[in-house]
């Protein structure tokens, strides 16, 4: 049995980098990105890797059922028992999507999502100093892009918030403090559940 931890948040709120650290801590946690998934599913050379590439390649988005059961193969071949997924679901109809997945997946459990919450303004600073940093610059990295992605997060947030604090799933974890003190939270609560 895979125990799933989902780590959502704002642009700029440090969940990707918050679960590369937690797992780079401990040899039973494996992290993926929904497009690492994408990729090594597309590398593997599978018939399902095949039609994820020809959206890819088209710059078109993959079906939700494609990408569903990509998540949820590459979680089930993961080398650990715990798997921490960050930036997903990003809408209501991938939270549902997945959910109705997992309802009839006995090798998956999701534990908890995740909340990082920061406010708009310091993911704003955040992104933006990532911008400044020559070394890490993004193509996303400016206050016109930002404000967009910053919306298509906030605007299912509340439903998805509702949703898996109504099973509750849902963990809160201010992500205002330092980096060390969000991965050290992060970290307990995950080694708590898992």
């Amino acid at each position: 049995m895979k125990k799933l931890f989902l780590i959502i948040g704002a642009p700029g709120s440090g969940k990707t980098t918050d679960a590369e650290l937690i797992a780079a801590r401990h040899n039973n946690i494996t992290h993926y990105s929904t497009g690492d998934m994408f990729r090594a599913e597309v590398a593997s050379g599978s018939e399902r890797g095949y039609v994820i590439d020809t959206y890819i390649s088209a710059g078109n988005i993959v079906p939700i059922d494609i990408a569903i059961e990509t998540i949820v193969t590459a979680i089930k071949k993961a080398p650990s028992d715990v798997v921490v997924i960050d930036g997903y679901p990003r809408s209501v109809e991938q939270m549902t999507e997945l959910d109705k997945y997992l309802v009839n997946e006995p090798e998956v459990e999701l534990i908890s999502v995740i909340e990082v919450e920061v406010s708009q303004n310091t993911a704003f600073q955040r992104v933006l100093g990532r911008a400044a940093d020559a070394a890490v610059v993004r193509a996303d990295d400016n206050e016109k892009v930002f404000l967009n992605r910053m919306k298509l997060y906030t605007e299912p947030l509340a439903l998805i918030k509702a949703f898996y604090s109504e099973k509750n799933l849902l963990k809160v974890i201010s992500g205002e403090g330092t980096i060390i003190q969000i991965v050290s939270e992060m970290d307990s609560f995950i080694q708590s559940k898992a």
